[in-house]
């Protein structure tokens, strides 16, 4: 895979690229010191995934992304940061991002993150997935779902597991068994397309 490095400081670049190039599926084709440069190199070398940082001078992560994601859409981007910020994780994530990690990880997570949106699923650090969970918990439901015909109770369940709820807790708030939750959301997996709990809580926050 062809990996783009953005970060406006030039150790992490340089220690990410030497850590990634040492991988042998993982060719590390350029790095930008900020989202417009990103973009820019985007053009020329077409990566398959950028690990883009959120706060850099000219352009952020998280306007880079957009920029990134309205001309390419098959570039995956993995937002690499040290912060936790909410309004950054839900805008990085409304604006297309596959995964937000924390640099805080061990060189095999983060190789492990890019194989696995490589392989077309989504990665969230679980302090992350746990800041979207805060977030989630006070956010009103929306009625009715044009998109994708989900039925109220499955809009319920979706709801419940977005705020970090386990089966056996969404089946006593909804006076359901929990073999019954278990078959809501294999319905809402299928439904949507999408593969874990995770990314049912991501596709409530960018479609809620």
């Amino acid at each position: 895979m062809k990996v783009l490095i953005a970060d406006d400081d030039g150790l992490i670049r340089d220690s990410l690229k030497i850590l990634l190039s040492l991988e042998s599926d993982i060719e590390v084709v350029g790095t930008a010191i900020n989202g417009q440069q990103a973009f820019e190199l985007c053009q020329k070398n077409r990566p398959d995934i950028v690990l883009m940082d959120i706060r850099m001078p000219i352009m952020d992560g998280v306007l880079g992304t957009k920029l990134i994601k309205e001309h390419f859409n098959d570039i995956k981007i993995i937002i690499l940061t040290t912060f936790k910020d909410d309004e950054y994780i839900r805008e990085a994530i409304k604006n297309g991002a596959e995964g937000y990690i924390l640099k805080n990880q061990s060189s095999d997570s983060i190789v492990d993150s890019l194989r696995t949106v490589y392989g077309g699923n989504t990665v969230l650090d679980k302090e992350v997935a746990d800041t979207l969970t805060s977030m989630l918990k006070d956010k009103p439901d929306k009625k009715g779902n044009i998109y994708y015909e989900l039925g109220k109770r499955e809009l319920e369940i979706l709801k419940l597991i977005s705020e970090g709820l386990s089966n056996k807790e969404i089946g006593a708030k909804l006076y359901l068994s929990e073999g019954t939750v278990r078959n809501y959301i294999t319905i809402l997996l299928d439904k949507l397309s999408l593969r874990d709990r995770t990314q049912l809580a991501i596709f409530y926050l960018k479609n809620m």
